[in-house]
């Protein structure tokens, strides 16, 4: 059995963020990810701006993507009433193909090993883990766990949310598009979901959308249901009419789940969209992975340096976690809730539109400060 010091599964944005500050500090780094670099994702490609202090802290050249600058939030309703409200700190556009690599890459210039392997099975031994993948087994005295939304370790870790319905969809493309603004990112209701649209650093289009299986099924395929579901959304219709796609197929991702997960399970630190998943409405869930590798590293790393122990380090994650992101979470959840039910929907934009600065602070809501 091969002995590591910190395995890290999976090499998101959180995986490979956390590889990076660890290695940095003078730590072993192993890093599984199944897939090969680079690769596309279903993802919004939304960064808030809170992130870039501590990027830069850790020396990761983002604006050597040149990402767009997003200043502005657009907003409509399944019937077309919009508004437009400028974003109080900002995001950056970049797709998660370039940013993933450049972690990578990144990661790999701070010594960290990537191996490309699909991990099977964690278990925690005699204060060890013993972790198998598809070619072998490998044992160390941490594992951070930072495998996505839904991954078959969480039904082998016998995981309380992977019980529970998944009842969502996210369909993700590229498109051409000459009239869409840099600056902006676009949130269109529609029956059955919502979609984002942003540019990103390539100056393609990021089309994401959630929708509810149940108003997926009756049309099966993304583009029957583009058609026939999204562009009854005036916004989205425009858009689609004059859009030009990219991929060959659009990306897809089913069984989704937002019910609440563990941020600690069999003594792994969860990291990303495996601690808990944000709506992505809410579009802030880059910037949450990215957050809690931040956390996870110093916890593990003041762990390591004063020799507390594992229980102690595993409750503290537990708290950070909790103070700063459950706001956040709580707040996305009643928001989904108003924006998929359409009279409720056109209610609180009628709402907003007479007290617009009502907006910016549910905004702040969902998003924190500068991460340092």
């Amino acid at each position: 059995m091969n002995k590591r010091s910190v395995i890290i599964i999976g090499g998101g944005l959180a995986g490979l963020t956390a590889a990076i500050h660890l290695s940095q500090k003078g730590q072993k780094i192993t890093l599984f990810e199944k897939e090969n670099f680079p690769h596309h994702k279903v993802c919004g490609e939304y960064l808030s701006r809170e992130v870039k202090p501590y990027f830069d802290r850790l020396i990761i050249p983002l604006g050597d993507l040149k990402p767009k600058i997003i200043s502005g939030l657009q907003y409509s309703t399944p019937a077309g009433r919009s508004l437009y409200v400028k974003l109080p700190l900002g995001a950056f556009g970049v797709s998660r193909f370039s940013l993933d690599n450049l972690l990578f890459k990144t990661a790999v210039a701070n010594g960290v090993e990537v191996i490309q392997e699909k991990v099977l099975k964690v278990e925690f031994l005699d204060n060890f883990f013993k972790v198998t993948t598809a070619r072998g087994q490998y044992s160390a005295s941490h594992v951070l766990g930072s495998f996505g939304k839904r991954s078959v370790l969480d039904k082998n870790l016998d995981r309380i949310f992977f019980k529970k319905p998944a009842p969502w969809v996210a369909i993700k493309s590229h498109y051409e598009h000459k009239n869409f603004p840099d600056d902006l990112v676009a949130l269109h209701n529609f029956k059955g979901g919502y979609c984002g649209l942003s540019r990103t650093e390539s100056g393609s289009i990021n089309m994401c959308y959630l929708a509810s299986y149940n108003s997926f099924k009756e049309h099966k395929d993304p583009d029957k249901y583009n058609q026939n579901v999204l562009r009854k959304n005036p916004f989205l219709d425009a858009f689609l009419a004059e859009a030009t796609p990219i991929f060959s197929q659009p990306l897809t991702i089913a069984q989704i789940s937002f019910h609440r997960k563990e941020a600690v399970k069999e003594h792994m630190l969860m990291l990303g969209d495996a601690a808990g998943l944000i709506h992505p409405l809410c579009g802030n869930g880059m910037a949450i992975a990215i957050h809690s590798a931040k956390i996870a590293s110093e916890e593990l790393l003041f762990h390591l340096d004063t020799g507390s122990s594992r229980e102690e380090m595993e409750a503290a994650y537990k708290k950070r976690w909790e103070e700063t992101f459950s706001r956040r979470f709580s707040t996305a959840t009643w928001l989904q809730k108003i924006l998929l039910r359409e009279k409720m929907a056109e209610v609180s934009q009628s709402l907003i539109s007479k007290f617009p600065s009502i907006l910016p602070v549910i905004i702040k809501q969902t998003h924190g400060s500068a991460i340092e």
